[in-house]
Formats: structure tokens, C-alpha cells, sequence
């Protein structure tokens, strides 16, 4: 009967913990939400304003494990929201952990179709793990922004 009891206390903890965790991290919804903010963002305050603020790890573009990132069409990072020595620097033949020229195909995608989603793992900045991660993407002007959600 003991066991039960403790089974049953266990499974309502993880129940009951359930919405936090779903609360600590970034969801697809939250994902294209903030790449729609941003290319706003841009229509209204122009290029220069709209990358300093996306490279800043403490602004509006930085929400938990979600961020944004911004490539010119050849793969180039014109801002990032935490990784600010990524700037200025080609990652077009950048791969995840299985290999993935994961940058390459974002903006492949992105020149041809506008917009998108792209699966490859990388390193969660909250807990620093590799995982499994999908980023939605919208070309704007002569950029790709993008925001990606860890599974």
C-alpha cells in the first residue's frame, strides 16, 4: 500500500512540475512570435537599431532559451542575442552535432521560399546541453531572421 502511495505522489509531482518546466522553456508559437517582433521591429526602426538590439543578450530578443539571429543571404551573422563574437562572422559551413550545414540550409530556404523551419541540435544557452532544436526563419529585407525552440 506504501508503494501505492508513493507512486501516486511521485506521478502528481511530475504532473504538478510539468508546467513550470514548459514555462522555463521556448515554444514554437513563442519561436515565430519573436522573429515577427523583430522583422516589425525592423520596418519601423530601420537595419541599425534593429541589430544592435537583437545583439543585445539583456533586450527584447532574449527570452529564456529563445533568441534571435540574423544572416546576410550568404551566411554571414549580422547579430546574435547571445553569442555577440558570432558577429561579423561567416557560419555558413557551420554544423551541428550530426554534421548538418544547418546555416546553409536556413538560408537556402530562406531565398527561396521567404520563410521556413529548420531541425538541427545545438547547445541549449540555459542549460548548455545539446539538443534537438527547430528555428523558424523570415527573410527581410536582405537578411534572414530566425528564432528556435529547444525539444
Amino acid at each position: 500500500m506504501k508503494a501505492v502511495f508513493r507512486t501516486l505522489a511521485v506521478s502528481a509531482a511530475l504532473i504538478m512540475s510539468a508546467p513550470s518546466f514548459a514555462a522555463d522553456h521556448g515554444t514554437k508559437e513563442e519561436a515565430t512570435a519573436m522573429v515577427k517582433k523583430a522583422t516589425a521591429f525592423l520596418k519601423a526602426n530601420g537595419k541599425d537599431k534593429t541589430l544592435a538590439e537583437i545583439s543585445n543578450n539583456k533586450g527584447q530578443f532574449v527570452d529564456r532559451d529563445l533568441y534571435i539571429s540574423v544572416y546576410d543571404l550568404n551566411g554571414m551573422v549580422l547579430a546574435h542575442g547571445t553569442n555577440a563574437k558570432l558577429i561579423g562572422k561567416d557560419v555558413s559551413a557551420l554544423k551541428d552535432a550530426d554534421g548538418k550545414e544547418f546555416i546553409k540550409d536556413i538560408v537556402g530556404k530562406a531565398k527561396a521560399a521567404g520563410k521556413g523551419t529548420s531541425d538541427y541540435k545545438w547547445p541549449n544557452p540555459v542549460t548548455k546541453e545539446i539538443q534537438a532544436k527547430t528555428v523558424y526563419f523570415e527573410k527581410a529585407d536582405d537578411m534572414v531572421f530566425s528564432s528556435g525552440y529547444y525539444k
